[in-house]
């Protein structure tokens, strides 16, 4: 087998300078799944890669040798209460000096082997230059990790945050999570000789200040996360300032490029994600149709390094919910019935996501428009096949004054051609 027979799917055939960089976002990275989708369908290739707290999980399992589909299965049929472990009720009786609320025995047992993360795989990968990023507690500092050298011990504190999971111990040196310091690493790619970085980012960023327990709690990795992100920008802006005055920088004679895709409102925090107000399916269909948006729109210079690069709209008072809709479907013919019975019929389901946002500005709409996210199961056209864009409109007046209608919109590509259904 030839070194190129062993690229990873993410990996370019021909070297480029352009890297993926995942930071962490909890349990709800099934949204980078999406972003990552998105991306390869719009044939962007990585030859460098970084990963951070739960955004781990997500290179972990690319440089397994996952393709982004196959990522994306791997999420639908995830289940989320796995990464919840609890410990023997010995460790609690110790309250407060009990250490850690869970620990890692589901995520070795069930999360890893279901997402395809596998040490030895990780270390042979091929084609794209990795860094794991974890907080060496001991110095206080984030050591970015070369996949090369990546342990089982290093994947588990890379995701180890203190209360929930115990710090690792390796190498006589206690290891956790790097986002209490830093959630992304986009300089490690910089300065590996990547001048394009895109980022999947799934931390909220809102300017209100919550009130409840669990919220201020995200509110200090917010914090963090947001915050380092912020100074790496400005570290970015003075480098390009630089290399504009002839300077050399790592190496680097044209800017750096730092393209930051992120939900307009912050996606739901992990217990929803564990109690099934929202799943991973629908997660991933975020992802994905937010970096259409972004491809769509896209600039050449990315986004302003400035703080407002992941500022994010507080979500109104809204509805939320999903339905699944089945039939069958024949390419050419319009009439609905005759092409539900035509022979040649292929059954089809709509899974979508309905997101009321503003129920006020929902009422004062004449046709009730809300935004539909989700995807088509085709199992004979591929499987399954992510929106690009939809819209719904639920209860919208029809010509007869006493009755009201639903409708809906999906784009999809089917074969290099987009569809609406």
């Amino acid at each position: 087998m030839t070194e190129q027979d062993r690229l990873i799917p993410i990996a370019p055939a021909t070297r480029n300078r352009r890297a993926l960089i995942l930071p962490g976002g909890g349990m709800r990275v099934a949204y980078q799944a999406g972003v990552i989708k998105a991306l390869y369908d719009a044939g962007l290739r990585f030859s460098y890669a970084d990963g951070t707290s739960g955004g781990t999980f997500n290179l972990g399992a690319l440089l397994g040798g996952l393709s982004p589909d196959q990522l994306c299965a791997r999420w639908r049929t995830l289940t989320p209460t796995d990464f919840v472990s609890l410990r023997p009720l010995r460790a609690y009786a110790k309250f407060p000096a009990m250490g850690a609320l869970g620990d890692f025995d589901t995520i070795e047992s069930r999360i890893f082997p279901h997402l395809g993360i596998d040490v030895a795989r990780i270390r042979q990968s091929q084609g794209t230059f990795s860094t794991f990023n974890v907080c060496d507690f001991t110095d206080k500092i984030v050591r970015p990790i070369p996949h090369t050298e990546i342990t089982h011990e290093h994947l588990l504190a890379a995701i180890s945050l203190p209360l929930a999971t115990p710090p690792v111990r390796y190498n006589q040196r206690f290891w956790t999570d790097a986002v209490w310091i830093r959630d992304s690493n986009l300089l490690a790619a910089v300065q590996a000789g990547s001048n394009e970085l895109w980022v999947a980012w799934c931390i909220g960023n809102t300017p209100n200040f919550s009130a409840g327990v669990l919220q201020q709690y995200v509110h200090m990795i917010e914090m963090a996360a947001v915050g380092a992100l912020n100074a790496e920008l400005a570290t970015i802006a003075e480098i390009n300032q630089r290399i504009a005055q002839g300077e050399n920088p790592y190496g680097h004679d044209q800017p750096i490029t730092v393209h930051i895709i992120r939900p307009d409102i912050p996606i739901p925090l992990d217990p929803d994600y564990l109690t099934g107000k929202i799943d991973g399916k629908t997660l991933i269909a975020y992802g994905y149709r937010d970096a259409c948006r972004y491809l769509d729109n896209l600039k050449a210079e990315g986004v302003e390094l400035s703080p407002e690069a992941t500022k994010m709209r507080d979500p109104g008072e809204g509805v939320f919910f999903s339905e699944v809709m089945k039939g069958h479907l024949t390419f050419g013919e319009t009439d609905p019935q005759k092409g539900s019975r035509h022979p040649a019929a292929i059954p089809v389901a709509m899974h979508g996501a309905i997101d009321i946002r503003d129920i006020r500005e929902f009422v004062r709409d004449p046709q009730h428009r809300a935004e539909l996210n989700g995807f088509l199961e085709i199992h004979r056209l591929g499987g399954w096949l992510p929106a690009m864009w939809g819209e719904v409109c639920l209860f919208s007046p029809s010509q007869h004054p006493s009755l009201s209608y639903m409708a809906y919109d999906m784009k999809v590509v089917i074969g290099g051609e987009q569809y609406f259904f």
